[in-house]
């Protein structure tokens, strides 16, 4: 142990502060903690790049905490988030990195939460201040000092930010804060959005890289699955049968997909629950705390509803929406295997997205192995497995306790023990038959992901698609065309994710997305739309150009 303690006394940390960390059983400081402390605790200002699993919280946390002085009762260091989950998940580990430290508060400042508590307890002196920017947005309204006393900065996972529409709040969040500050950014990825935010904000900053494709997923067995995109919950519940989970987390794309396939897990008897945006805070963290304490075994979510969750229970992720971009699918693959733990992460292919999966390996460095749906035979015998298994413990004492009571039931109702045992199988099971006509009959999948007969008769053309009128445009939108289309495996969802992630958007600024063979049509806002196009230009797609340019309609 003495090996291990010495590597975070090392950096240069507080003493109190690598004690903490020792008692949290931490044995010695990951790759971005090594190169990224040395560097916050000597006031540098600092860009780090490493996917959520690598340990950047301690990255930031701990020297920090080393650096402030808790005899001052003003906030200190300001920490923003993306979501809600995120500023819990950080303010915890701050409160846990502290607790040897008397007189450190900490708070978290999240929408959903009353207002005024947050406001009195950063006016009350918490040093430590953990927010989402649009809740602290609201506070700067009420008190625009409320950040004057703050000499630390870092942003989490800045990339999230900027998907989720927060530019406008972060530029009146830098113009509250002290030009002296120390700024620190951290993103999974750095598109030109976070690069120019660095180039306005942070002062000669330090740039600090994690190679994470082996350290993030190395101990998360990965495996994909072709399937037909109306088969996917039947696909799921299948693999359901065979797969021995403790916990699972469901990735879909949208909020309607997590009720959907939430409510087809609970008809089949599952422990299941939704997560997305859309839920009351209050419910969203008895869903989190019900998955921690296994009164649920699964829970569907869409990606920025499960930013942040951490549940040593995780086992399975099942992406069953493709992620729109590889970043994501690692931040997805991440809520399993964590910390040395062993995960299995799935993910559901249909035909069109083949070319997004291989970019998937290409980032990741990995290979997705390809595995084939579970058949009727391996769904019996993991139903009879299981039955097995949930009876074994309880024959060896069965006959003495219960023997009597058999020999008086087979007399009084006039049968054999073997049909008394049968009858008592069918309720154990609701009735259920254990027979390989009766799985097949009850999940009819496409054998062996066979890919699906289409009628050429049913298709159009390739000129008849690619002449096809383009939809209706929307008010205040302009359409734009790039070259990028289907037969370069493109979807909605790569475009959407693309523009999103670059071009600083919210969601709703993005109109309709049109995707034919040799091209796609992208509705963007006509105000401010040449700057938007030249943020845009750099930017790739499924590893190619998108190269987005103003559609002239004849």
């Amino acid at each position: 142990m003495t090996q291990e303690t010495g590597g975070f006394a090392s950096l240069g940390l507080h003493p109190t502060i690598v004690a903490a960390v020792i008692a949290t059983g931490y044995e010695e400081p990951s790759a971005i903690q090594q190169q990224s402390i040395p560097i916050i605790l000597a006031g540098h200002d600092m860009i780090g790049q490493a996917q959520t699993g690598t340990g950047k919280t301690a990255a930031f946390a701990l020297p920090i905490l080393s650096r402030i002085d808790p005899s001052k009762r003003e906030p200190q260091a300001l920490i923003l988030a993306p979501t809600r989950e995120l500023a819990l998940q950080v303010a915890t580990a701050f409160e846990t990195y502290a607790k040897q430290m008397p007189g450190v508060t900490v708070v978290a400042v999240y929408g959903g939460a009353p207002m005024g508590p947050q406001l009195k307890a950063i006016r009350n002196g918490a040093q430590i201040v953990v927010a989402t920017p649009g809740r602290l947005c609201d506070h700067l309204r009420r008190d625009e000092k409320v950040l004057a006393t703050v000499n630390h900065l870092v942003l989490d996972e800045a990339d999230e930010m900027l998907k989720l529409g927060f530019m406008d709040d972060l530029e009146v969040i830098f113009k509250a804060m002290p030009e002296t500050r120390q700024t620190v950014l951290f993103s999974a990825t750095l598109p030109q959005s976070i690069r120019a935010i660095a180039e306005r904000h942070l002062k000669e900053p330090h740039h600090v890289k994690i190679q994470t494709k082996t350290q993030t997923v190395t101990a998360i067995e990965q495996a994909h699955l072709l399937v037909h995109a109306d088969q996917k919950t039947s696909a799921v519940l299948r693999l359901l049968e065979v797969e021995e989970f403790d916990a699972l987390i469901a990735f879909v794309r949208t909020k309607q997909a997590t009720l959907d396939l939430a409510s087809a897990l609970e008809a089949k008897g599952y422990k299941a629950a939704a997560l997305n945006g859309d839920i009351a805070q209050n419910q969203r963290e008895r869903v989190i705390e019900s998955l921690k304490d296994g009164r649920l075994d699964i829970v569907v979510a869409t990606d920025v509803a499960a930013r942040g969750l951490d549940v040593p229970r995780i086992t399975h992720v099942f992406n069953v929406d493709m992620p729109y971009d590889p970043e994501s699918y690692v931040h997805r693959i991440g809520r399993t295997g964590r910390a040395g733990r062993e995960g299995r992460a799935l993910l559901l292919v249909t035909p069109r997205e083949r070319r997004m999966l291989q970019v998937i390996e290409r980032v990741t460095g990995q290979k997705v192995a390809e595995v084939r749906l579970p058949d009727g035979q391996a769904v019996l015998d993991a139903r009879i497995r299981k039955l097995t298994n949930s009876l074994a413990p309880l024959v060896g004492d069965a006959e003495s306790t219960h023997g009597d009571l058999l020999d008086r039931l087979t007399a009084d109702i006039g049968c054999s023990p073997r049909a008394l045992a049968a009858a008592l199988l069918r309720k154990a099971t609701n009735g259920q038959a254990l027979t390989l006509d009766a799985v097949q009959a009850e999940q009819p999948l496409v054998p062996n992901n066979a890919p699906r007969e289409r009628s050429t008769s049913d298709r159009p053309e390739r000129g008849d698609r690619e002449r096809r009128a383009p939809m209706p445009l929307g008010e205040g939108r302009a359409r734009c065309r790039t070259a990028l289309g289907a037969r370069d495996g493109i979807a909605a969802k790569n475009l959407l994710g693309a523009i999103l992630n670059e071009g600083g958007l919210a969601r709703e600024a993005i109109g309709r997305i049109q995707v034919r063979d040799s091209f796609s049509l992208v509705e963007l806002p006509e105000d401010g739309l040449e700057k938007l196009l030249t943020k845009l230009k750099d930017t790739r797609v499924a590893g190619k150009q998108l190269k987005l340019r103003r559609y002239r309609e004849d």
